[in-house]
């Protein structure tokens, strides 16, 4: 699709209810399904944002960014994701979190990211994180300088393949133990958890905008 075509849809998001629990159940591993009906978020919870962003290649076609991370001893490592990370004492907000970590993560400029929408929030229990999500747009096609501490490698799926994803079942290791968990299979990798139950609120966000 075209990016300003992308970009006109967008612009009618905020007049439709964002789908939130729904669309996570659909994506959520069997063990976080009660937590996500419940509501649960503990009060020690870390505070945190991603960015879903979107822009325009060299032809106009219009993609979105995800970052494998690198390998580290960690609740994250190894997997697909997508740039972001925890808020700090001086982010004055959440939006500011979203904006800093791309920057740090990707090495773009800030004055082209435009921040479009807030999406639902979501308790990632491994790390303890509240994840504010932000639909936003890069403003020309991007030249990436990740950061090599944090990024081993940067997939841009196109958005049409992103709205023909199908859920699968895949095991994958949780604390060295297999578990079947639903997933979506993006340019070969595995994408399960917050990052595809993010993914899935946006797609059926977008379809329902397409559709009306």
């Amino acid at each position: 699709m075209h990016f300003l075509k992308f970009k006109k849809i967008i612009s009618k998001v905020n007049d439709f209810k964002l789908p939130g629990k729904n669309s996570f159940l659909e994506l959520a591993p069997p063990d976080r399904v009660k937590q996500i009906l419940d509501g649960y978020i503990p009060n020690n919870s870390v505070e945190a944002a991603v960015t879903l962003l979107f822009y325009g290649d060299y032809k106009n076609q219009t993609r979105l960014v995800l970052i494998l991370r690198n390998k580290y001893k960690g609740v994250h490592s190894n997997q697909v994701a997508f740039p972001g990370g925890k808020k700090e004492i001086s982010d004055l907000d959440l939006k500011e979190t979203a904006i800093r970590e791309t920057i740090e993560e990707l090495g773009l400029l800030k004055k082209y990211i435009v921040i479009q929408k807030e999406l639902t929030e979501i308790y990632i229990p491994p790390s303890n994180c509240i994840v504010k999500p932000y639909l936003c747009f890069y403003e020309k096609p991007p030249k990436f300088n990740p950061s090599s501490n944090e990024v081993a490698f940067i997939y841009n799926p196109l958005l049409e393949d992103l709205l023909r994803l199908k859920i699968n079942k895949s095991e994958i290791l949780i604390e060295d133990q297999p578990k079947i968990v639903p997933s979506f299979n993006i340019e070969n990798n595995v994408v399960w958890g917050a990052t595809a139950m993010i993914i899935n609120e946006f797609v059926s966000l977008f379809k329902e905008v397409i559709n009306s």
